[in-house]
């Protein structure tokens, strides 16, 4: 009997819809509402998630920079949960809308700016998303370098045959590569499978970061130098950008999730009231965890004698004499990067994927170019204009009130935002909300200078590089003021719809829509049994 393998394909077989029938690149089974048997998160999956998502590598160091610059760690600490509670603020409002109609962020993106402008926002998301997974992967493998130096301790002294230059040694080469083939198989695993895995995560790593924390403070009383009592070493104009370019650092780190948090919310089973969770849970979770990195790095330098403050946790554990508590704790933050890898990065940037090439990416391959991408740059200044205009388009503009159904079909006038080329009668663009793209360069432009300035210090910008400083937040509130002035001075009357049409009316129904046709008689019957579906929604929300 011969063995018979398969020939790779670079096409994917996508699952038909069982939503709206259509083309693929608009309506496939990945980008589908989830429907009711698919609602698995509760409330215990979403704090377990939230938990998960704030015990990595990242928020432990949250503090290092801030502290490095001259700010005092209770400013650092500050500077944090104002951030956090700015950042929970917009997450609940764009969570709010995967919650009640169960669509990811590539899809909930059309409404606001069109079928095709819809792709502005989600390549600036994937971007993001790709350059964090990169950052965590190289957390991951640090973390499984010293996991393993802890079993074999001569693994530590095997022979570097990578230049200085490239800024990683053979040993860490090949913790990053370990660390990369762990995570491979969870890639494929449906996000209602992975619940397992934030509980787990959620579970064990607090018990571990808090064992840190004790022995920081049983370890060295005080908790070391960091929290010897400092005099202020900036003030007044300084501080001031000081701490709105801290406060942008931090919102960035969180910037891409204020926008595409509905990847996750659309498998919530319960209500949308419980997206509010996130405002003053957030900012508590992030700053205590962040306060724990503080402390335990502060101590390790300490009571080891460093002449810098180990700031890096991988570094701080590689000092532990004993090997046991070397590999535990590195394997804590080596499953704790994994965990933000799977949820906030690889997931979101599938959904992403699987909306610009469903021929070639579905969401389980969509996670995958993640592991050989990296885009190091301050890209967060372009995803607080997409995160307001989405963020106005549902709660002010529209009212709440969204076609599910309308989503999925590009011909239907409801999201098809057609409009008339100036100086050429007769001739029309489709699929863009001219809108949002002025709104969203108005909020970008400004942080331009800076962005060149960040990439290319030799680019002399002057002043114009303050804008960029906080640059998240002034793309935010720009964006917000343009797009509502705009969609109120020139508004589209065909998204003003009575109600909402939810997906389980269309569910409910059995069959797969076709087409417009469909959409235009059908749902007018649906309507008028369904009317009462209208107190759902203003009662989610």
């Amino acid at each position: 009997m011969k063995l018979r393998i398969s020939r790779p394909h670079i096409r994917v077989a996508q699952g038909e819809s069982a939503f709206a029938a259509g083309n693929a690149r608009w309506t496939n089974r990945d980008l589908d509402p989830i429907a009711k048997n698919g609602r698995k998160w509760g409330v215990r999956s979403i704090i377990a998630y939230w938990i998960s998502d704030a015990l990595n590598a990242a928020t432990w160091q949250f503090a290092s920079s801030m502290i490095a610059v001259g700010l005092t760690y209770r400013e650092a600490l500050g500077i944090i949960a104002l951030s956090f509670f700015i950042i929970s603020l917009v997450i609940a409002a764009n969570g709010t809308v995967g919650a009640i109609y169960h669509v990811p962020f590539p899809v909930i993106a059309r409404a606001s700016w069109g079928f095709w402008g819809s792709y502005i926002a989600i390549v600036s998301r994937v971007i993001l998303a790709v350059f964090w997974f990169a950052i965590q992967n190289v957390n991951g493998g640090n973390a499984v370098h010293v996991m393993i130096g802890a079993i074999w301790p001569s693994f530590l002294d095997i022979p570097n045959d990578i230049p200085e230059s490239q800024g990683i040694t053979t040993g860490g080469m090949v913790g990053f590569l370990i660390f990369w083939l762990i995570q491979v198989p969870f890639l494929y695993m449906h996000p209602n499978k992975l619940r397992w895995l934030f509980t787990i995560k959620s579970i064990l790593i607090p018990i571990a970061w808090v064992a840190i924390l004790i022995w920081s403070f049983v370890t060295v009383k005080g908790g070391g130098g960091v929290f010897a009592k400092q005099a202020p070493t900036v003030s007044g104009f300084k501080f001031s950008w000081l701490f709105l370019a801290n406060m942008t650092s931090v919102l960035g780190v969180y910037a891409t999730l204020s926008v595409n948090q509905s990847d996750f919310s659309r498998y919530s089973r319960v209500s949308s009231r419980w997206q509010l969770l996130y405002v003053p849970t957030l900012p508590i979770l992030f700053t205590f965890f962040s306060f724990i990195g503080i402390a335990a790095s502060s101590a390790g330098q300490a009571h080891y004698n460093l002449s810098s403050v180990p700031w890096d946790p991988t570094v701080l554990i590689s000092y532990w004499p004993n090997r046991a508590c070397r590999f535990f704790g590195a394997a804590s933050f080596a499953l704790a990067s994994l965990g933000v890898n799977i949820s906030a990065n690889s997931l979101s940037a599938a959904n992403d994927f699987t909306a610009l090439a469903p021929r070639y990416i579905s969401i389980r391959r969509g996670q995958i170019p993640c592991n050989f991408l990296s885009f190091m740059s301050a890209y967060a200044i372009f995803l607080g204009p997409i995160a307001a205009i989405m963020m106005l388009d549902f709660w002010v503009i529209n009212r709440r009130r969204y076609d599910t159904l309308a989503l999925y079909q590009p011909n239907n006038p409801i999201y098809r935002y057609t409009f008339p080329i100036p100086g050429l009668s007769g001739k029309s663009i489709s699929g863009i909300n001219w809108r949002a793209v002025v709104s969203f360069v108005v909020g970008v432009a400004p942080s331009l200078p800076g962005l060149a300035n960040s990439v290319n210090s030799h680019i002399d910008v002057g002043v114009g590089v303050h804008p960029f400083e906080f640059g998240w937040l002034l793309g935010f509130v720009a964006t917000s003021i343009v797009y509502t002035l705009l969609s109120w001075l020139f508004p589209v009357q065909e998204t003003r719809i009575d109600r909402a049409v939810l997906p389980d009316e269309i569910y409910d129904r059995g069959t797969v829509v076709e087409g417009m046709e469909a959409d235009d008689l059908d749902r007018k019957d649906m309507v008028a049994d369904t009317r009462e579906k209208d107190t759902e929604v203003e009662k989610a929300v």
